[in-house]
């Protein structure tokens, strides 16, 4: 749990961090490469592969009601937190993997659009930089989001996560939803279908 925690933690900092200061940055000047899409426009709808689809064969439905969200994960998961604003599922073994989810709310005249494209600006200058080996605009359940995948950590017992981000209203509040799935680096590979099967198959209020 404390490992869980951790990664919560860094990945909600890497997620807000500095905000304010990317609304101010143009990607105008970035070289863009194969695994990036800019096209904010026309974001690519999830669509699960047969991979995808196989990997959560015989699962579960992962409910967090009073969020209105829920996702399909594989058997061998099981809940491991469930409060307000935190939901964490968490794979079997030594070399688990784990679905953790945050909610923060927002005041009703934050700047949604501008916030997504913060976020996407600075996983762009991360991709740039080596750490991120994919980033998209992807809607799930209609609603649009930034996804991105982490490269391979230095070390292999690295955290290396998959992430969405979006923003909705929901019960009348304006709320960020950040949805990490992540694994340590030399294990990823073995969790990565399972680990897209779940994020798209997600359902979300909005």
């Amino acid at each position: 749990m404390k490992q869980i925690a951790i990664v919560l933690v860094i990945g909600f900092a890497l997620s807000l961090c500095n905000l304010s200061e990317r609304f101010k940055k143009s990607s105008s000047n970035s070289s863009g490469s194969p695994s990036v899409s800019d096209n904010a426009a026309n974001p690519e709808r999830a669509q699960p592969t047969a991979a995808h689809t196989a990997a959560l064969a015989g699962g579960r439905e992962a409910k967090w009601e009073r969020q209105g969200m829920s996702w399909t994960v594989p058997p061998n998961w099981t809940e491991t937190q469930n409060e307000s604003k935190n939901l964490t599922w968490r794979s079997s073994g030594s070399d688990a993997a784990s679905l953790i989810v945050s909610i923060s709310p927002m005041s009703e005249e934050f700047p949604v659009d501008s916030a997504n494209q913060a976020a996407y600006d600075g996983a762009k200058t991360r991709a740039k930089n080596g750490e991120v080996d994919e980033l998209k605009w992807v809607e799930i359940d209609g609603l649009k989001g930034v996804q991105f995948r982490e490269s391979n950590p230095e070390q292999p017992d690295g955290h290396r996560r998959l992430q969405w981000m979006a923003y909705r209203k929901y019960t009348g509040q304006v709320q960020h939803v950040n949805v990490m799935l992540a694994s340590e680096g030399k294990d990823f590979e073995r969790h990565k279908d399972a680990m897209y099967g779940i994020l798209y198959s997600m359902k979300i209020a909005h």
